[in-house]
């Protein structure tokens, strides 16, 4: 009976740990930095493309297939070209989040950032697409200070 008992003290101990050291498989609160380590508009003209960025957020929050990731790359650099007009910072942001925004990079601004950093490229369930959704309208009904002025 002891031998019982010790093994399941043993167990309880192991599951424990497995779990303490599993990841998370739950897709964090949305947030938002506006555009990361960018300026958010320029300090010159005043032009502002930090909705583009809060909008680049939304998706990498959400993360999903490499396609999805071009798809939101491209349209970044779109809005930023239409605010600004200027196509060399269109496509520098461009370039910056193809290079820096990689899942396999270790930041907070990495595609797929409120997924835990296993989740790497992966399409969204229709139940994650629904949680997603979830969490970005208890983050527009309970943010109190907008990222990007308005």
């Amino acid at each position: 009976m002891r031998n019982i008992l010790g093994l399941f003290a043993r167990l309880a101990v192991l599951s424990a740990v497995a779990l303490a050291c599993s990841s998370d498989a739950s897709l964090g609160p949305f947030r938002s930095d506006g555009c990361s380590l960018f300026p958010d508009s320029s300090a010159i003209s005043k032009v502002d493309w930090c909705s583009c960025c809060f909008d680049h957020d939304l998706v990498y929050w959400r993360g999903g297939t490499r396609e999805e990731r071009e798809e939101a790359d491209s349209r970044l650099q779109e809005c930023v070209l239409a605010k600004t007009g200027n196509a060399a910072l269109a496509t520098l942001m461009y370039e910056g989040v193809r290079i820096g925004g990689s899942p396999y990079f270790y930041n907070w601004y990495r595609w797929g950032y409120g997924w835990s950093y296993d989740r790497k490229y992966q399409a969204l369930t229709s139940d994650e697409r629904d949680l997603a959704e979830k969490l970005v309208g208890e983050y527009r009904s309970t943010a109190t200070a907008p990222v990007c002025p308005l």
